[in-house]
């Protein structure tokens, strides 16, 4: 068998967004890559299983776009302390955020992008979903 590429994708909001499916088919493109998309539980007032429907519908979008995806409800609404209970350096080569732009982007805010890097020690993109995108339902 081949070597895979394995990547894990952090995305909430704009999980379903265009951009960050173009940017996971050109990873894809350069070979063979499994994705595994993480999304935040919850939110601010929000249980953890109103995430599923959202999380479900990034996913289908993904498959259609012939994306080898799995996905992983986190367990926490804080994206950094799900990926520090999820990233495993074993499994993962590297990570892709996806966010919406500066100004509109809590994720950004609190430099998340970067703050993964230093936590994981692995290579991140950083992916910009459009502002004006409706968010997954």
């Amino acid at each position: 068998m081949a070597w895979q590429k394995h990547v894990l994708v952090v995305a909430n909001q704009t999980a379903g967004s265009d951009e960050l499916i173009d940017a996971m088919r050109k990873r894809a493109a350069g070979g063979s890559t499994v994705f595994t998309l993480l999304m935040p539980a919850g939110g601010p007032g929000k249980k953890r299983s109103e995430s599923r429907p959202r999380l479900e519908e990034a996913l289908e979008r993904m498959w259609d776009a012939d994306l080898d995806v799995k996905g992983k409800l986190g367990v926490d609404a804080n994206p950094l302390f799900c990926v520090d209970e999820f990233w495993d350096p074993t499994l993962y080569d590297e990570i892709i955020v996806s966010t919406f732009p500066t100004g509109v982007s809590h994720w950004l805010k609190v430099d998340l992008p970067q703050r993964i890097g230093r936590l994981t020690d692995a290579p991140v993109e950083h992916v910009v979903a459009r502002a004006e995108q409706k968010a997954l339902a």
